[in-house]
């Protein structure tokens, strides 16, 4: 019965998925906003069933009444999310919402799975983001004068990352988290917000030569104590953030080009300086010669890739269990294995989606403050889902990136959360903006 259950229900969430995915991008096209209104809904009762039918699939494979407790958790929790934002904030963004909601399905889904207790404390972590964030598109709505304050976020971040370097203990080659008062974080993944702002409120004023050098200069302290402290994977995400905010707050195109070549000077570098690049590098590029030890997450998570091919195994019908840190870093290996490479693929083009109302918001401002912290809200996000699944497909080297709103990480939820509040947040001012204005 079991068997029965979970072969039929993962071709059904491959359709509705499919479904979703297909309306993610149909909606940019369509003019008639009630008709909009309709796919929106039609996405809603898709991503309920998708919650609910595997989380059906996980009961009848245990038995076990705690999937029934988490999952009425769950559904009600991104429900009230929608419903929420449908009434206090009427101009929001109904895709992203909807994308946010779906992505945080998958995660309370696969999590379920692999590890019900970290699946809870994803939960409560994620319920305790979304109040906390719910407020963050008022105030963006209500203080304009955000943009003043770019030097102490920047002392901020410099500050916190100060912390990490010097405070923190190396794990895998890498200094990461602190711990204060028994609560552990990772304040690079906060640091990236007041970056962007940071970078953005100093690009914003002008971009006359003496600008584009403060905040070359800021830009490079943050990377330079992010290398310091090992963290290339967050040092790589700041490069990409500056390289593009500048471009975008310039228009030239010598600066991608210079960047670039900088960047890969750097990387090379790194490469001789660092051994653990040296050994993710190896495994790169020879998993399975090194299976036994460098190469054996990697190896793993194409096994689990292929294994799953494009309709998966079903829920609890693989071995996601053996590849290691599956929670997080390879948590779309493990979803690729059991809800199939089609599913994967229609996750990858609802991130695209995202990314693609990102840029679309940001493009529409013509305060160049808002246009950049838009922009740089869109490479942070999409950047990291390259990094995380070009890493476990072995496309580019592991990079100990996780996978926004998917991935186990209380830091790393938060943060994207918190994103995605900024982009509603100028979405909806925007909106008002120009209603103000007929």
């Amino acid at each position: 019965m079991e068997l029965i259950t979970a072969e039929a229900v993962k071709y059904i969430l491959i359709l509705l998925i499919t479904v979703y995915t297909i309306q993610c991008f149909v909606v940019f096209k369509q003019q008639d906003e009630e008709k909009a209104n309709s796919i929106y809904l039609r996405q809603n009762v898709e991503m309920i069933l998708i919650h609910f039918l595997s989380f059906l699939v996980l009961y009848i494979g245990t038995k076990d009444v705690q999937y029934i407790v988490y999952y009425a958790v769950s559904q009600i929790t991104t429900v009230s999310v929608v419903i929420f934002y449908r009434i206090v904030y009427r101009g929001a963004n109904k895709l992203l919402l909807n994308n946010m909601c779906m992505l945080l399905t998958v995660s309370f889904i696969i999590l379920s799975r692999l590890s019900y207790y970290k699946a809870i404390r994803q939960i409560l972590v994620a319920i305790a983001s979304l109040i906390v964030t719910s407020t963050i598109p008022y105030i963006l709505m209500n203080f304009n004068n955000i943009r003043r304050f770019y030097y102490l976020f920047s002392g901020i971040g410099i500050f916190l990352l100060l912390m990490v370097l010097v405070f923190s203990h190396a794990v895998n080659g890498s200094k990461l988290n602190v711990n204060i008062g028994g609560v552990t974080f990772q304040p690079s993944e906060f640091v990236k917000l007041l970056f962007i702002f940071t970078i953005a409120g100093i690009l914003s004023r002008s971009v006359d030569i003496r600008n584009i050098f403060i905040s070359l200069a800021i830009a490079g302290i943050h990377i330079i104590l992010l290398v310091l402290s090992k963290d290339l994977g967050s040092a790589l995400i700041f490069f990409m953030i500056y390289l593009v905010m500048l471009y975008v707050a310039t228009g030239r195109l010598l600066y991608i080009i210079s960047g670039s070549l900088a960047g890969t000077v750097a990387a090379l570098t790194s490469y001789k300086l660092f051994a653990h690049v040296r050994v993710r590098v190896e495994a790169f590029t020879d998993p399975f010669g090194k299976i036994d030890n460098a190469g054996y997450q990697i190896a793993q998570s194409l096994f689990a890739i292929g294994t799953g091919g494009f309709f998966g195994m079903g829920l609890l019908q693989g071995a996601p269990e053996k590849i290691p840190v599956v929670v997080s870093d390879f948590v779309f290996s493990a979803i690729a294995e059991e809800m199939g490479v089609i599913f994967a693929l229609c996750l990858i083009l609802i991130c695209v989606s995202c990314f693609i109302m990102f840029m679309n918001i940001s493009i529409k401002f013509k305060d160049p403050f808002y246009k950049l912290v838009g922009a740089g809200l869109a490479v942070t996000y999409i950047f990291q889902v390259f990094l995380t699944i070009g890493g476990v497909t072995k496309f580019i080297p592991l990079t100990g990136v996780t996978l926004p709103l998917i991935s186990y990480g209380g830091n790393s939820i938060m943060v994207t959360l918190i994103m995605f509040a900024i982009i509603q947040g100028l979405y909806v001012s925007k909106d008002k903006e120009s209603h103000e204005r007929q």
